[in-house]
């Protein structure tokens, strides 16, 4: 059952007229690219949003353990679990912000699913604080039912989250999925005169599609889907030059260094990655990492 409700809340459209304006909204107000780089995780080669979730998620597990203890028999327990749920609740707007961000590069089943589980954290962020304000208040029996109450809603939260990033494949690096399809043995996919000085060409290694490029006899290969979404970056343009030079993705503007796979602009937040190459008697030959 709860499986079905995952699928049916997958096909919601009823929820696209206001997951279109709360994209256009977020779109509006994180518009600078080295902002929405910084949020997406670029800089760090991973989405940021599952790193800054740790610490409301740890501050409240925490707090949770804190409550199951006796006061008398563990002094200072409830002012412990006060400080982690006050540390907690502190903790989720840059959380949120992130992951924001990262909703609004989403395609729109995925933003269904990503509105829900939105809302329900914003639920579970709300017991939170109200738990916060009875405890500050000396009220800590009724702070405890309603941070027990929150972390069971964050539960639920949770596993929407986790329906979105393994099941729908939200964050994930869609282009580490084609390695595995390479050959282990190393494999012909070009000549070295075929492939033109300082721009990219799309060759294939077996069935992949592979991103060759090309700097006087010293060659680059990258997988030729995005890992964004597996844009076809064969047909992306290329800005720069040389060592610098980038490829653009056309679908969603992610940005890859041609050199070495390193992403350089998101909403891509993760490397793209490099095949080992060599030439042999004019021919260029990858393999499988």
């Amino acid at each position: 059952m709860l499986r079905q409700a995952i699928s049916r809340l997958e096909q919601a459209d009823a929820l696209d007229g206001a997951s279109d304006k709360i994209q256009a909204a977020v779109t509006t107000v994180v518009r600078p690219r080295r902002l929405r780089d910084l949020l997406h995780g670029t800089w760090l080669g991973h989405p940021l949003h599952p790193v800054l979730v740790q610490v409301p998620v740890g501050a409240f597990m925490s707090a949770a353990v804190l409550d199951l203890l006796p006061e008398r028999l563990v002094p200072g327990t409830q002012k412990a679990a006060t400080a982690l749920i006050a540390a907690g609740t502190a903790g989720v707007a840059p959380a949120a912000i992130a992951g924001w961000v990262d909703w609004s590069d989403l395609t729109k089943d995925r933003r269904r699913v990503g509105l829900v589980h939105a809302v329900t954290n914003a639920i579970a962020v709300g017991l939170y604080a109200g738990s916060l304000v009875a405890r500050l208040r000396g009220r800590q029996q009724q702070g405890k039912v309603l941070a027990f109450a929150g972390l069971s809603v964050a539960g639920a939260g949770a596993y929407l989250g986790g329906h979105l990033s393994y099941a729908q494949g939200a964050g994930i690096s869609h282009a580490a999925t084609e390695v595995s399809r390479l050959p282990e043995e190393w494999t012909e996919v070009s000549s070295l005169a075929s492939l033109p000085e300082g721009k990219p060409a799309v060759r294939r290694a077996g069935e992949v599609p592979v991103l060759l490029y090309r700097q006087g006899d010293r060659v680059t290969a990258l997988i030729e889907r995005c890992s964004h979404e597996a844009g076809p970056l064969g047909e992306g343009d290329v800005v720069g030059s040389g060592s610098d030079a980038c490829v653009v993705c056309p679908w969603h503007g992610s940005t890859f260094r041609l050199a070495d796979g390193l992403v350089v602009h998101g909403p891509a937040a993760n490397d793209q990655p490099v095949l080992p190459v060599r030439v042999r008697e004019g021919s260029v030959e990858v393999r499988r990492p």
